[in-house]
């Protein structure tokens, strides 16, 4: 019985049975993969002031289901942490990514975007690293402040570990969907660190050596033609690469501006637009075309040298 209230709690008081077991069979299947898991500061976050609830997955029963299945949203994150899910040791390329789930900056999809996307990156021989940044947002006015610190904090210290972890510290990239594709386009092109340095961790860069950003949001002005004032883009931007579906109701703009952009400053984008597909399908298959992304990208990668064998 106080087995079944603690899952409960967990679940923020859901009454059906079969969601509970299936988040505590999640929860256990994260803990078995994940090699590691890190806080990413070594005391509060900067900036942080006011305590929340505990933190806690919000889906409920009656949620969407996306390619017939639940997702985990995952909500109240006040200590930020990276979940390292390595790859077979004959299939390692020593490649990294560091994985921003979406949600709006309210919550974190933390499988769809995030655990399932590392799993994806095992089987091509790459690193997967979650991010579990904070959410909610901290500061209306700014609302990517937080989750770009945490990402900007994760990314110097993965490169702290890569002789640890086996990884080369110069083809570590960072992957974001959503709003987490905010975060993980903004960290890769910001030229200094949106808080003081904390430790010898901040020694390490931040930007990443490449950008996978799919159906990011917050880039567009709300008119749609022009990139926002904060988004600057500089001659020595990493690679990027695009996913966006046409008929996304978070504005495809946000892709078509910044890969021009990066174009414009004579870096290297590889945008994939499809006419169909909407928003926040992760890499989980349908008859969308636009769900096969993961192929793509994939290929991408091989391409520009970040999954030569070491």
């Amino acid at each position: 019985m106080n087995r079944m209230l603690n899952l409960r709690r967990l679940c923020c008081c859901v009454s059906a049975l079969p969601f509970v077991f299936a988040l505590a069979a999640f929860s256990n299947s994260v803990s078995a993969h994940a090699a590691e898991t890190l806080n990413i500061w070594p005391g509060k976050p900067p900036g942080e002031t006011t305590e929340l609830p505990p933190e806690a997955d919000q889906t409920k029963p009656e949620d969407q289901l996306i390619a017939g299945r639940r997702i985990i949203k995952l909500g109240n994150v006040s200590t930020p942490q990276i979940a390292v899910f390595r790859p077979d040791a004959e299939t390692d390329t020593g490649a990294a990514v560091v994985v921003c789930p979406g949600g709006g900056h309210h919550i974190l999809a933390y499988d769809l975007e995030g655990t399932e996307v590392a799993k994806w990156l095992n089987s091509i021989g790459v690193t997967g690293i979650v991010l579990k940044y904070r959410v909610p947002f901290r500061d209306p006015d700014k609302r990517w402040g937080a989750a770009v610190q945490d990402a900007q904090r994760a990314m110097s210290l993965v490169r702290s570990k890569a002789a640890d972890w086996n990884i080369d510290p110069h083809r570590i990239g960072i992957c974001g969907f959503s709003a987490g594709g905010e975060t993980a386009g903004l960290t890769s092109l910001l030229d200094s660190r949106e808080y003081d340095k904390v430790d010898a961790v901040d020694d390490h860069p931040f930007r990443p050596d490449f950008a996978l950003l799919i159906y990011p949001g917050g880039f567009a002005e709300r008119d749609r033609k022009a990139l926002r004032d904060h988004v600057r883009v500089p001659k020595d931007s990493p690679p990027m690469f695009f996913v966006h579906a046409f008929d996304d109701p978070v504005t495809v703009q946000s892709s078509l501006l910044l890969a021009s952009e990066i174009k414009a400053a004579g870096g290297s984008a590889e945008l994939h637009l499809y006419a169909t597909g909407g928003h926040g399908y992760g890499l989980r298959p349908t008859s969308e075309a636009v769900t096969h992304w993961p192929k793509r990208a994939g290929d991408w990668m091989k391409e520009q040298g970040f999954l030569s064998q070491q």
